[in-house]
């Protein structure tokens, strides 16, 4: 089993800053992407950014130039930092990784998702 914890989600002003952590435990031998998605109220799951155990990153439009995603692959974690916070960015975020495991080959697994309100 692989389990995702995610963290550093809340209450931000407009132009305000937050950086989601999210940490992958169980039995991982090696994570290859890992990402995170957002779903806002109403609307469908959308891609924010994706990167690969490369460094190769990937970013959905309407975050292009504010948010930043890096991971520590030694401790199997992923963090997105962002910035310019808009109110169109309120939505809850999750955490999702590809990840080959000691025991049951590769698995899509996703977090319980951190909220993020950005609000004035």
């Amino acid at each position: 089993q692989v389990q995702l914890v995610e963290s550093g989600g809340g209450l931000v002003q407009p132009g305000g800053s937050l950086r989601l952590s999210c940490a992958a435990s169980g039995s991982i031998y090696s994570i290859n992407t890992m990402g995170w998605y957002r779903q806002a109220p109403e609307k469908e799951r959308e891609l924010v950014s994706t990167i690969t155990s490369g460094g190769s990153t990937n970013y959905g439009d309407s975050v292009k130039g504010r948010f930043t995603i890096f991971r520590d692959s030694a401790k199997n974690m992923v963090y997105l930092q962002m910035n310019s916070l808009k109110p169109e960015d309120t939505a809850v975020y999750y955490c999702k990784i590809f990840v080959l495991t000691t025991g049951s080959g590769y698995l899509e697994v996703w977090g319980q998702g951190t909220r993020v309100t950005v609000s004035s």
